[in-house]
Order: C-alpha cells, then sequence, then structure tokens
C-alpha cells in the first residue's frame, strides 16, 4: 500500500510538469527541451534556500520566477536569434546544468533534516493533490480567457494570429514562460518529497511529459474529458506502469526502453482507425433492426 501511495504522489507533483509539457509541445507545438533544467532548477533553487533556512513556500515563487526566465530565454534565441525550436532547448538545457551545478556546489544534496512541507506533519497526498488541483485549476481557467485562446492558436496558425494584429513571438514568449514555470514547481516540490536533490533529476522530464500526454490522449480519445484532466490520467498511467514493469524483475537501467515502448504502444493505439469499428457497430445494428423487422412481420 505504501509503494503505491509512494507512485501516486510521485505522479501528482510530476503531474504538474506536464500540463507545463503540454503547454509547450500539444499548445505551442515546440519541443522544449529547457523543461529538462527547469525541473531541475526548481529542485537546486530549493535545496540552496532550505540549506540557508528560507521558508518552503518562497521557493515555489522564486522557482517559478526563474523557470520562466529561462522559458523567455529560450524563446528569444528561437525568435530573435533564428534557432531553431529543438536546438534552442537544448542551448538553454546546458546553461540551466551549469547553473544548477553552481547552486547546489556539489552532484546532490540531502534534505531529509530540513524544514520542508512534507514533514509538517501533514499527509503528503493532501499536499500533493492540492497543488495539483491549484495548478490545473488555474491553467484551466487562463486558456479560457483571450490570451488562452490566442496560445492555443499560436501552435496551431501564427498567421492567423498575424491577420489579427496579435504578435505570435509574445505568445509563444508567454507560453513558454508558463511551462518552464510549472516544470520548476514540481521540482522544487519533487525534491521536497523524494528528501533530496540530484544534478541528473530532471533528465527525461520532456520525454516523460510527451509520453503522458499521448497516453492519455490516445488511452481517452473518444471520451469527453478536459484535455488538462486526460494528460494527468496519462502521467499516471505511466507511472503505474512503469512501477509494474520494475516488479516485474526490470532493472532501473530499463527503463528508457520501456518508456519508448509504452509510448510506441499508444500511438499505434491512437492511429487505430476508428472508422472500421464504427463501422462494425453500424453493420451490427443494421442486421438486428433487420431481424426484429422480420419478427414482427411474422
Amino acid at each position: 500500500m505504501t509503494f503505491i501511495v509512494s507512485i501516486l504522489n510521485q505522479s501528482l507533483i510530476l503531474g504538474i510538469m506536464v500540463l507545463g509539457v503540454y503547454i509547450t509541445y500539444s499548445l505551442l507545438d515546440f519541443p522544449d527541451l529547457t523543461i529538462d533544467g527547469s525541473f531541475t532548477l526548481g529542485a537546486c533553487i530549493t535545496a540552496t534556500m532550505l540549506v540557508k533556512g528560507y521558508n518552503p513556500v518562497i521557493c515555489l515563487m522564486i522557482a517559478g520566477t526563474l523557470g520562466a526566465i529561462a522559458g523567455l530565454m529560450t524563446s528569444l534565441l528561437n525568435t530573435k536569434f533564428k534557432i531553431s525550436s529543438l536546438l534552442s532547448g537544448i542551448l538553454m538545457m546546458g546553461v540551466l546544468y551549469t547553473c544548477n551545478l553552481r547552486l547546489l556546489g556539489k552532484p546532490n544534496i540531502a534534505l531529509f533534516n530540513l524544514n520542508h512541507l512534507f514533514n509538517k506533519g501533514i499527509s503528503p497526498i493532501w499536499i500533493t493533490l492540492g497543488a495539483l488541483i491549484i495548478v490545473k485549476l488555474a491553467l484551466d481557467t487562463f486558456l479560457k480567457t483571450n490570451l488562452g485562446y490566442y496560445l492555443k492558436g499560436c501552435g496551431m496558425n501564427k498567421t492567423m494570429l498575424q491577420g489579427l494584429g496579435i504578435h505570435p513571438d509574445k505568445i509563444q514568449a508567454i507560453g513558454l514562460m508558463l511551462g518552464n514555470s510549472l516544470a520548476a514547481i514540481a521540482g522544487v516540490l519533487m525534491a521536497q518529497y523524494q528528501g533530496f536533490t540530484d544534478i541528473s533529476m530532471g533528465n527525461g522530464s520532456l520525454i516523460i511529459g510527451i509520453a503522458a500526454i499521448i497516453m492519455g490522449q490516445s488511452a481517452l480519445k473518444y471520451l469527453k474529458v478536459n484535455p488538462s484532466t486526460k494528460v494527468i490520467i496519462g502521467m499516471i498511467g505511466y507511472q503505474g506502469a512503469i512501477a509494474m514493469t520494475l516488479n516485474f524483475g526490470f532493472y532501473p537501467s530499463d527503463l528508457k526502453l520501456i518508456t519508448t515502448l509504452i509510448v510506441l504502444g499508444f500511438i499505434c493505439i491512437g492511429q487505430m482507425k476508428w472508422e472500421k469499428t464504427s463501422k462494425l457497430f453500424r453493420n451490427l445494428k443494421a442486421n438486428s433492426l433487420n431481424k426484429l423487422k422480420k419478427e414482427a412481420t411474422y
């Protein structure tokens, strides 16, 4: 039972991160590798500040702000210097790696005996669930505003936005700032929940986020569920799948292969032609109706 609760807590924290990936990857169509560095940035800021006795809530605010600045820098590399989206993220991720290492001063720091959110006597599940709900509701509300609709339009058709007199580069910058801010906040919570910060803890965050998005959107493709809810459910499913495979005897070093297979599996499921299934049901329905008509005639 403790193992399941631990997986759920991690899923809820990573759910905040995957909402950030959802903004950059799904809405903006921008595969932003800065997310990896921003997640670690939040954890490193947490370790540095908690060691110095700062309030853990202050860590959230500062990490969110610095994560937004990292997203802004990535956007500027892409729009002002005309560097591709993928390379912009890679460059900024390298910059953040150095910054994070400077913040920590060493590869990892233990936080078990420091004052943080998860050692105040409150059940971790309530903290992680509460944080995720607040972030989700705030994001859903934001996406219903004019700026939120512009953000959606920026990923689909930048020319349309320009025709409306809106500068798509500014909208993209806002989206990348928001996505990386959420990733940094998730890093803050993960560091406090795990009780340590490691310089490599954010590696693969973008891939994990994309995997969760694909899983959620594929599994719930035909259900009328809020998109942000789908990606959160996808993250819970992804973490559960990883935990199950590890229990089957796989090694942690196999996680990248397992992630790839999971993503490929759900991509294949998502690309299945629903029309064939619909046609099958229509034929069954028509045959049933014909049978009823014949019985009624007799």
